[in-house]
């Protein structure tokens, strides 16, 4: 195998079940330079096991001659000389910062932020940890929460009513892996407008609306709250040159965390920080079990279908139920077989 690495500065494609993966911005070892296939569209071979998510085998990248560079050798030493403890510490403090900054948001001090990093690694944990804390009283006097998390699909409407729901200052809204409103072209300007850097942010919706004026909702309001966004997307990523401009004029009115956990050492090692803090201490494990989870979990990480803190708690359940037999239940239940095994 070549020792030399090459990272994609353009945009790359390889198919993962079916989906057209980007891999703009990643590292991998190259097995042999760029070419051209029978059907004239180029290709660079590459050691996919080096990144998470890819097969654990050599993978054609389909991009351009020049997507690719080579990486100085003696820069990439430097960064493999990076040892856990100072992985676990550079992590810990993005997650510290994390709840710094939504508690910023709550508190006005900070007007919105966008948190970035792969699926299942806490970002959403960490801001509800936040935002219950801060919201302990409201629940206590049965009040309504002064924040609120949107999850899933939302129209632009939508998003206008939610935004109006919780205008006043001291409110935050939370967008947990709701992509819907950083991909339409209506709602980023909705955002833009709540989260302008004026004094005062008035939204205007100056379109007839009946479900407008069946809940009460007027053409324009004051928006005086707080956003987070939580999402997967990293936005240099995005393909589209009109959405690439309407993502960075809403990065530009945000605080942007890119948590940097994209290799299973840091995932793995990221796991093992938050069972050490005692993340499975609900189960009441006695004798070195969480251990023993965390453990199947490095050994098993290129073979599970999600490396992640869900899948931490999935093996943890089957350690607690099935004692006698979780390692086989966690092959069938949580890891690839078969043709996604490779």
């Amino acid at each position: 195998m070549s020792k030399k690495l090459v990272k994609f500065k353009e945009s790359g494609f390889y198919n993962i079940r079916g989906k057209a993966t980007d891999v703009k911005g990643l590292e991998f070892p190259l097995i042999e330079d760029w070419k051209k296939g029978a059907d004239l569209t180029g290709y660079v071979t590459v050691d996919g096991s080096y990144q998470a998510g890819f097969p654990t085998r050599n993978i054609r990248v389909k991009c351009d001659q020049n997507a690719f560079s080579l990486i100085d050798p003696s820069k990439a030493a430097a960064k493999a000389e990076e040892t856990d403890e100072q992985i676990i510490e550079r992590l810990r403090k993005r997650f510290d910062i994390l709840e710094d900054m939504t508690q910023a948001t709550k508190e006005g001090t900070v007007r919105a932020m966008i948190v970035t990093g792969p699926p299942g690694v806490g970002k959403s944990f960490g801001v509800e940890k936040t935002l219950n804390k801060e919201d302990l009283f409201n629940v206590m006097g049965q009040r309504k929460p002064k924040y609120e998390v949107v999850k899933g699909a939302m129209s632009a409407i939508g998003l206008y009513c939610k935004l109006y729901e919780f205008a006043d200052k001291g409110n935050v809204v939370v967008f947990d892996d709701c992509d819907s409103v950083l991909l339409d072209d209506l709602s980023l300007n909705i955002l833009k407008a709540a989260l302008d850097s004026s004094t005062k942010r008035t939204i205007h919706w100056n379109t007839d609306s009946s479900k407008l004026r069946a809940e009460g909702v007027p053409g324009s309001f004051e928006f005086k709250a707080g956003a987070i966004f939580i999402t997967n997307i990293k936005f240099e990523n995005v393909r589209s040159k009109k959405l690439q401009d309407h993502l960075a004029a809403l990065e530009s009115r945000c605080h942007y965390i890119d948590l940097q956990m994209d290799t299973e050492r840091e995932k793995v090692l990221r796991i093992e920080q938050i069972v050490k803090d005692g993340m499975l201490d609900t189960y009441d494990f006695q004798n070195g079990e969480a251990e023993e989870v965390v453990g199947f979990i490095n050994d098993q990480k290129k073979k599970l279908r999600e490396l992640s803190l869900r899948t931490v708690l999935k093996i943890a359940d089957l350690r607690k139920s099935f004692p006698g037999n979780w390692k086989e239940m966690a092959e069938v239940t949580v890891m690839k077989t078969g043709r996604y095994a490779a």
